[in-house]
């Protein structure tokens, strides 16, 4: 076989090559191959590694917008004006007031006069500083002085709202002042009661007072008036009349100008749950049960609707047993009761045992408010309450601002029942449900920072107060809702002002759609909640600050802020920068490499160039 073998030209071949190069560097003496080149630099590699940098260069925009935070605008200075106004202004309702004297001689008693007398005395009477949810200045005084035979007038209400002279006598005698005060209070609400409902200027209140040979004796009605009747002289009637427009009706019958936010039971939301709740503390002693419903029908419904303007109430109830309290009581042979002083109250709820926080319907930022009906073991009953007086208490119960209110309710026959193994169920009274469930009111009057009991003692003397069936007088209503418009406004600000700061300082914090609204709404409902105050419709004004604080609440919470509230620009750099920073630097480096190889081979051509023109 024939072997095939390498030419033996090859070898010839490439040595021939290799001295054709080396000729030319050899026939030109002057050509340096360190300094020089004759051929021209490629741009193959050059152009490469610049591609792959600006490839870096324009993807990171696009990096940039994939890792982007969407944030919806948000009005920061609409923010900044509201919260500084609401700061800056307190915010006054307009109120009007009437004082009508009957029986009394127009020539010495002059309406001018005792209007003058009147604002005088209210000017003295209201607080220098304003305070957010009274009238303080802004209210109008008109003065009616009707004798029977002539009337005189001050012009500062409506035509429509002002006392028609000779009204009184209408009626065959106004001894129903005297003898029956709910009678009066409807006749008197017969004759008032459509200047009362005056649109805007807000609320009339109305002060009537009847010259007639007995005692003084002053009563304020579950509408928007009262009444004085007796003999009085001018002095004492001005006196009096001021008093219970500016501690009465524009007050509460507090001491202090405006209930406090804190002493304000209603949920961020808007949203009162009343949890009604009958502990029995040891069923073997004996079982007590309720018929909840017809109390919840005549008691409670009044008062869900009085309040509806205030707050979205529900109502929930529940027995349970087994619920001892924590604190001890001791026995008084005087008393023939086991007793526990007030002392014992911060410690007579029994967190462990009473589970009372079971609602489904309290979820969010809903105020729950705990009514308990305590019904004690066969040990401590009775069991009463005394107060630091040394008195015994007649509600046999006492309230926890904020928390609600507890009763204790003694069975009549503090006997154990017979021991067997089956347990006989009671059934509380309707005449004892109802007795309970109107102490309970009381506490409730007391946790919206209203009286509980029926009397205002003031400065010039003591006035009746008339209750109503749905719990708060219309009186009380406008009070609530004057003070609650603006605790909510004050809500409202604080917390749309502390979003806007957080907001402002977290750059990178998500803002969606949703909040946007919610904020926009919220600074909507606080400018309409303003607008109604300042025309004095209050319960308009009330349902809107409620709207807006719930809208602020609810924007400020939002899960999206909550769950990314601190995704920082340092925290993106610092998870991207790990993958992308080592490879953008090693383009970075070969692209300053590979040109500055370019720049060093282009130089050497453009020197061969020159050497060449200069020999040629």
């Amino acid at each position: 076989m024939a072997e095939i073998s390498e030419s033996p030209s090859q070898p010839s071949e490439e040595k021939s090559r290799r001295t054709q190069m080396s000729e030319p560097h050899e026939s030109d003496p002057d050509f340096d191959p360190k300094t020089m080149r004759k051929t021209k630099p490629g741009l193959k590699r050059l152009i490469l590694t610049l591609s792959v940098l600006f490839s870096f260069i324009l993807g990171f925009p696009l990096l940039w917008k994939s890792i982007e935070i969407y944030r919806a605008p948000l009005p920061f200075q609409s923010i900044e004006s509201f919260s500084a106004q609401i700061d800056s202004n307190p915010l006054l309702f307009p109120c009007q007031f009437q004082a009508v004297f009957i029986g009394f001689d127009s020539k010495s008693f002059r309406a001018n006069e005792l209007e003058s007398a009147i604002e005088k005395r209210m000017f003295e009477l209201n607080s220098k500083a304003s305070q957010c949810g009274t009238c303080n200045d802004n209210y109008t005084v008109s003065v009616v002085v009707d004798s029977g035979s002539d009337c005189v007038e001050t012009k500062n209400l409506k035509s429509s709202c002002s006392w028609k002279c000779g009204t009184i006598n209408k009626f065959d005698s106004f001894e129903k002042l005297k003898d029956n005060d709910e009678e009066a209070d409807e006749l008197l609400q017969s004759m008032l009661g459509p200047c009362h409902d005056s649109g805007f200027g807000g609320r009339v209140y109305s002060g009537v007072v009847v010259n007639a040979e007995e005692e003084v004796r002053a009563v304020v009605g579950k509408y928007r008036h009262a009444w004085i009747t007796g003999s009085i002289s001018e002095e004492e009637a001005v006196s009096r009349i001021a008093e219970i427009f500016v501690k009465v009706f524009v007050n509460g019958g507090k001491e202090e100008g405006s209930i406090q936010g804190e002493f304000m039971p209603v949920g961020a939301d808007g949203k009162i749950v009343l949890s009604f709740n009958l502990l029995n503390a040891d069923p073997r002693d004996w079982i007590y049960d309720w018929n909840f419903h017809e109390v919840e029908e005549a008691l409670v419904h009044p008062v869900i609707e009085a309040l509806q303007p205030i707050a979205n109430v529900t109502v929930e109830s529940q027995v349970l047993y087994y619920t001892p309290k924590s604190s001890l009581s001791f026995w008084d042979d005087k008393r023939a009761s086991h007793i526990f002083s007030t002392k014992d109250l911060p410690f007579f709820v029994n967190s462990n045992e009473w589970h009372l926080d079971t609602s489904a319907a309290a979820g969010g930022r809903s105020k729950i408010l705990q009514f308990v009906v305590y019904i004690p073991s066969a040990k401590e009953c009775p069991l009463q309450l005394i107060l630091p007086n040394g008195e015994i208490s007649e509600t046999n119960g006492f309230i926890s601002p904020m928390w609600g209110g507890i009763v204790v309710w003694n069975p009549k026959s503090c006997i154990k029942e017979s021991d067997t193994k089956d347990v006989v169920r009671n059934k509380i009274s309707p005449e004892d449900l109802q007795k309970l469930f109107e102490v309970v009111m009381g506490q409730l009057r007391q946790l919206f920072g209203l009286k509980s009991t029926n009397l205002y003692v003031g400065i010039s003397g003591t006035s009746i107060l008339l209750g109503s069936e749905r719990g708060f007088t219309e009186w009380e209503l406008d009070v609530l809702s004057r003070h609650h418009t603006c605790f909510n406004l004050h809500s409202c600000a604080t917390t749309l002002g502390s979003l806007s700061r957080l907001v402002q300082s977290l750059p990178r914090m998500i803002i969606k759609d949703e909040i946007g609204k919610q904020v926009k709404f919220s600074l909507e409902a606080a400018k309409l909640a303003q607008n109604n105050a300042s025309f004095g419709i209050y319960d308009a004004s009330a349902v809107s600050s409620r709207q807006s604080r719930s809208l602020a609440e609810d924007a400020f919470f939002h899960p999206s802020i909550m769950s990314i509230s601190y995704y920082s620009f340092e925290h993106c750099f610092a998870v991207y920068s790990p993958f992308f920073l080592p490879v953008l630097m090693h383009v970075i480096l070969a692209a300053l490499r590979e040109w500055k190889r370019y720049k060093q081979e282009n130089k050497k051509y453009l020197a061969w160039k020159t050497k060449a023109k200069v020999t040629s």
